[in-house]
């Protein structure tokens, strides 16, 4: 999880979003005014987070000094007129708790409405649509689109008489396909017959945005890399054509990817060869790179005349910051995480493409082990620690992230893997995933393992898999179906699909339609919990008991299993905790339990003072 998020231009502040571990876990909005120092707008008692999609995202909107929030607590939309004014809900109390989310939003112009996604709950599953809610709390949400399964991105233009949205249904993810609508908006909020723009099954449209002239701009991926187009009348027009994705995953909401600078210059970021890079869109067609130190670029937007970004870099950790693209001068908007950080100590990741199954090649990046006050002895070669990213549609790039740190520091190397179903990578990359979601996973795991061991950079007999969520999944998987690692950390992962659809959250009950595919038989014989027999290196399961997206039984019986076959394994267990840990106090138990987990099965005595893990079986 970003520390940082939803970066905001308006009325000449910076507004952002931020996580405080040590507040419970709980997401604050931050303001930042020129020359002054940030200060938080969300008061105590108050975490600025929806539950729309479960992941959240665009939690929260601003119109002039006034902030619009969701609340964690109850999901209901709260108006908070300034900084130190007690926040009020515009939005009714449910009739269920959390049972009406609202995300995504956008003011209008009168500031009299907020446009909005709302998922309210429903049988047999959520219903999502676009509502306008009452800026002042004096009315009902009212529905303004609907019959879809999903919707997001509601966005007004300049002059505030037409709304662009995004669609997609069942089984699609928004990877897959969405579709771009456009109709006019009427002053009390209803709207015209909408206009298809673009999209469709195979064509995956993100972040509609207007330009200040009022023309509409997107990214589509219609020619196999997610790409900047505006619409035009003869269709849609590309901007500066690139084999590079600029754009990335929907997985919440309010991610963006470029934004309006004046003199109709276009401010984006793209990856290219395993990392992001930031570029000015001039013209159509001339795209002029920057020289700028981040290696990996979320929330990019713009004031007008500065581009506004959350960067990070594998020396330097993220930080909010503003550049002016015309002199290259940058200010840092936050203050560094890595003070005091001896840089002797850090690692720097170098990209590796290697061969895997049927003749492929896939990507990861090796982080070296590195302390400076310890020498390995030149016959030893070192631990292995390989990581695999969640999704599984997403992405790794080079950044400075404490949890791949810990382990270079105490003498692992670290391959953080982008294998065959990750972004980044155009679409033809991450469709090597479909039908094969735990075995091209695998393989490319698998195979970096391998690779390294055989160029001499580590210890064969050394060598484990960690992962959360969908990597949880190809750490069990790997273990049960392979034969290269030594121990396994599953972090909240899938172990069965057999009634997972209807287990996990509406956003991903289809998922594995594309990913495996419907048949029971299929879905039995994929699933990690059919060959747990096979598993005989030890695991660690680390699993949140509140979480909806991968349900504790999920681990419960990969556990049952183990302890049938006498397999050295721990389970531990953070109550309060969802899909992935938020809490400063469980972050740090995790990682610690990780490596007193690995040294137990490696035969090392951690240097930290930590809580030794408990191993049940032989």
């Amino acid at each position: 999880m970003w520390r940082y998020s939803l970066l905001t231009a308006s009325g000449g502040a910076v507004y952002w979003s931020e996580a405080r571990p040590l507040e419970g876990g709980r997401l604050v909005v931050v303001r930042k005014d020129h020359g002054a120092e940030p200060i938080d707008v969300t008061p105590e008692g108050f975490n600025v987070r929806t539950r729309v999609h479960e992941y959240g995202g665009g939690a929260f909107a601003v119109h002039g000094s006034t902030v619009f929030f969701s609340n964690f607590a109850d999901q209901r939309v709260y108006r908070q007129d300034g900084v130190g004014i007690e926040p009020r809900a515009i939005t009714p109390e449910p009739d269920a708790p959390a049972g009406a989310r609202y995300a995504d939003g956008r003011v209008t112009h009168d500031g009299g409405l907020l446009i909005c996604v709302r998922e309210r709950a429903a049988e047999p599953e959520h219903v999502n649509e676009l509502v306008a809610v009452p800026a002042d709390g004096s009315g009902e949400p009212a529905v303004i689109a609907s019959g879809h399964d999903f919707f997001g991105a509601p966005r007004l233009s300049p002059d505030g008489g037409r709304l662009a949205w995004l669609s997609w249904d069942h089984p699609r993810m928004p990877w897959d396909g969405t579709e771009l609508w456009v109709a006019d908006l009427h002053a009390d909020g209803t709207l015209a017959e909408p206009s298809l723009v673009a999209g469709g099954p195979n064509e995956s449209i993100l972040q509609p945005e207007w330009s200040p002239d009022g023309v509409l701009h997107f990214i589509s991926d219609r020619t196999g890399w997610w790409n900047l187009y505006r619409a035009g009348d003869g269709g849609p027009e590309p901007l500066a054509p690139l084999e590079a994705d600029l754009g990335g995953p929907m997985w919440i909401f309010g991610l963006s990817w470029y934004g309006f600078l004046d003199a109709g210059r276009i401010a984006c970021a793209y990856v290219e060869e395993g990392r992001d890079r930031l570029a000015i869109v001039h013209a159509p067609g001339r795209l002029e790179p920057l020289d700028a130190e981040w290696t990996t670029i979320e929330g990019l937007t713009t004031d007008g005349s500065h581009a506004l970004l959350i960067g990070s870099s594998p020396a330097r950790s993220a930080r909010v910051v503003s550049l002016d693209p015309a002199t290259g001068a940058v200010e840092e908007l936050t203050t560094d995480d890595e003070e005091g950080l001896d840089a002797a100590y850090v690692s720097s990741p170098r990209p590796i493409a290697y061969p895997t199954t049927g003749g492929a090649t896939a990507h990861a990046l090796l982080y070296p082990p590195c302390n400076p006050g310890f020498v390995a002895p030149a016959s030893q070669k070192p631990p292995l620690l390989v990581e695999v990213h969640g999704g599984p549609t997403a992405h790794v790039t080079p950044r400075l992230l404490p949890s791949i740190q810990f382990f270079t520091s105490r003498g692992f190397a670290v391959a953080d893997v982008n294998y065959g179903g990750s972004t980044g990578y155009g679409r033809a990359y991450r469709e090597r995933l479909k039908g094969q979601w735990g075995v091209v996973d695998v393989d490319d795991a698998v195979q970096v393992a391998r690779h390294l061991a055989e160029q001499g950079e580590v210890d064969p007999a050394c060598m484990a898999i960690t992962g959360g969520s969908a990597g949880g999944w190809t750490v069990l998987c790997a273990l049960a179906l392979r034969d290269v690692f030594s121990a396994g950390a599953d972090y909240f992962g899938v172990s069965s699909l057999v009634g997972f659809n209807e287990d996990t959250h509406k956003f991903e009950s289809r998922y594995v339609d594309s990913l495996v595919g419907r048949s029971e038989e299929l879905l039995r014989e994929r699933s990690p919990i059919t060959h747990a027999d096979r598993i005989r290196a030890p695991v660690i399961v680390l699993q949140g008991l509140e979480d909806e997206v991968v349900p504790p039984s999920q681990s419960e019986v990969i556990i049952e299993a183990l302890a049938r076959n006498g397999v050295r394994h721990a389970y531990i267990t953070f109550p309060g905790e969802q899909h992935g840990f938020r809490k400063a106090e469980n972050i740090k138990r995790a990682i610690e339990a990780e490596l007193s987990f690995y040294g137990q099965v490696f035969g090392f005595e951690p240097a930290d003072d930590i809580e030794q893990v408990q191993l049940r079986g032989c």
